[in-house]
């Protein structure tokens, strides 16, 4: 099917995903305003509470040794994030596009930067995340196949890679879909962080609180161990800016995106602090760090002889949490694509269904390759050293743009002090690493994102005729295959 036949499929009007013979209007294919405020606060919850909850517990616990400061660790890293998630909601209704840090970067710093955010975030980021998500999927739905051992990695593997192409494909096919699959996966998950609160609550109420006598006993807290713990702790946590990368599709931003934060993220804060103790509850320290898969522990002991309740529901919420992220993560590969900072390709958006298909599919595709060599705690530092480099840069471009773009109308400002403690913290989460236990795979991430700049200047800002000869074909065979066409293109009668 050749371009102009792409370009003549009708539009239906007030629908994301469908196709009308009805209306004789010229439409454009661009994302649709699908999400309203349950949906967002559904996006928060459903995309924050996930596989973090259930694998870094172990994590955070060995990396300070002792119960009162897991706790501590946990209630912090929800503060961070409420802040965080502050300063990007004032961001995120100053600048109202997709593609979260990406178009503030873009503001704040000029091009390099963005076109930086958007190689790493594509190429190590956001894929990573998808992978450890569906990783502790997989260890969770395989556990109770294998009480009392490993399940076998290839098995874990396959059934990983299963979970990337089927969330792949429901947000390549359809926005409301894949919207409908992340709000029913968030009630879902609700359930079970419920069920895990009130068993705790129980089990306090009839005096098992050994664990928490002497609780900041044997803590070995340093500079070091006090960054890990947070990068497990807030890996947890990640997921407090989803809203911001599919801005163009939330009804009325300025209302639902601060709105959703707000009563999204304390929700999240005070469901992890009350799961871990209600893991602490059930489980010594040490029985807790022995255990292969934490909350498969917890209920074989607590809810016997239906202990299948919980890597059920633990399933339901880490497939929530990938759907997530794949959906606003496939924005983020868009906005780059339309801005000429990836194939251009990427930015285009499906006739019939109108989702961005080839930034989904492709990074689908980049997730399943770090399902092969994958080590979740290793996955999870080197994740979390990445992360946070973008996260204090997007900051501090609030901090820059206070004065160098004093004319953009600013729905929500927040206290200077805000986005200044938290560019401070994300100072300290990037450099502790580095000089407490200086490691190899932190000079290899840094190499990385700046080698970025060597596809930057040929195919970006000097767009060479031979890099556009490369890519051309490309982009035109991909075109008449998916059957896409670029964002604001008419679709005519």
């Amino acid at each position: 099917m050749d371009e102009s036949k792409l370009r003549n499929r009708k539009g239906d009007h007030g629908k994301g995903d469908a196709v009308s013979v009805q209306s004789k209007d010229p439409k454009t294919t661009n994302l649709q305003k699908e999400v309203g405020l349950i949906g967002g606060i559904s996006m928060i919850v459903g995309t924050v509470i996930g596989s973090g909850i259930f694998i870094s517990p172990k994590s955070v616990l060995s990396n300070v040794g002792a119960v009162g400061p897991c706790l501590i660790i946990w209630a912090f890293c929800g503060v961070l994030s409420t802040l965080g998630a502050l300063c990007f909601a004032e961001l995120g209704t100053m600048i109202t596009k997709s593609g979260g840090e990406y178009p503030y970067l873009m503001e704040a710093f000029g091009p390099i930067p963005a076109y930086l955010f958007s190689w790493s975030s594509l190429l190590v980021i956001k894929p990573s995340a998808f992978a450890i998500i569906c990783l502790g999927f997989a260890e969770y739905v395989s556990a109770p196949f294998y009480p009392g051992c490993q399940p076998p990695t290839v098995a874990v593997k396959c059934l990983a890679a299963a979970a990337i192409l089927t969330i792949t494909i429901v947000n390549a096919l359809s926005v409301k879909m894949g919207s409908y699959v992340q709000n029913f996966f968030a009630a879902a998950k609700m359930i079970i962080v419920i069920i895990i609160i009130i068993s705790g609550i129980v089990y306090l109420a009839q005096g098992k609180t050994q664990s928490f006598e002497n609780s900041f006993e044997g803590s070995k807290i340093t500079v070091g161990s006090f960054s890990l713990a947070l990068y497990n702790g807030l890996f947890a946590y990640d997921g407090w800016n989803q809203l911001n990368y599919i801005t163009e599709e939330l009804k009325n931003p300025y209302r639902n995106l601060p709105l959703s934060i707000i009563i999204g993220i304390p929700v999240v804060t005070f469901s992890y602090v009350m799961i871990n103790v209600a893991y602490f509850s059930v489980m010594t320290p040490t029985e807790l760090l022995q255990s292969p898969a934490v909350a498969v522990t917890f209920g074989d002991r607590v809810l016997y002889p239906a202990t299948w309740v919980v890597p059920l529901f633990v399933a339901f919420s880490t497939l929530g949490a990938a759907n997530g992220t794949c959906f606003t993560a496939g924005r983020l590969v868009y906005v780059a694509g339309r801005e000429g900072h990836m194939l251009k390709i990427l930015s285009y958006i499906s006739v019939k269904r109108l989702t961005p298909a080839p930034a989904l599919i492709f990074y689908g595709i980049v997730a399943m390759i770090y399902i092969i060599p994958a080590d979740i705690n290793t996955l999870i530092n080197y994740f979390s050293f990445a992360v946070w480099i973008f996260y204090g840069f997007a900051v501090l471009g609030l901090i820059v743009m206070r004065f160098t773009r004093k004319e953009l109308k600013r729905p929500i400002k927040i206290p200077i002090v805000i986005p200044f403690i938290v560019v401070l913290i994300s100072i300290y989460l990037v450099v502790a690493p580095i000089i407490s236990s200086p490691a190899w795979e932190y000079l290899y991430c840094v190499i990385f994102i700046f080698s970025g700049l060597i596809f930057y200047f040929p195919f970006v800002h000097y767009k060479m005729k031979w890099a556009q000869k490369i890519t051309k074909p490309i982009t035109m065979y991909l075109q008449m295959l998916m059957e896409v066409v670029p964002p604001e293109e008419e679709v005519e009668e």
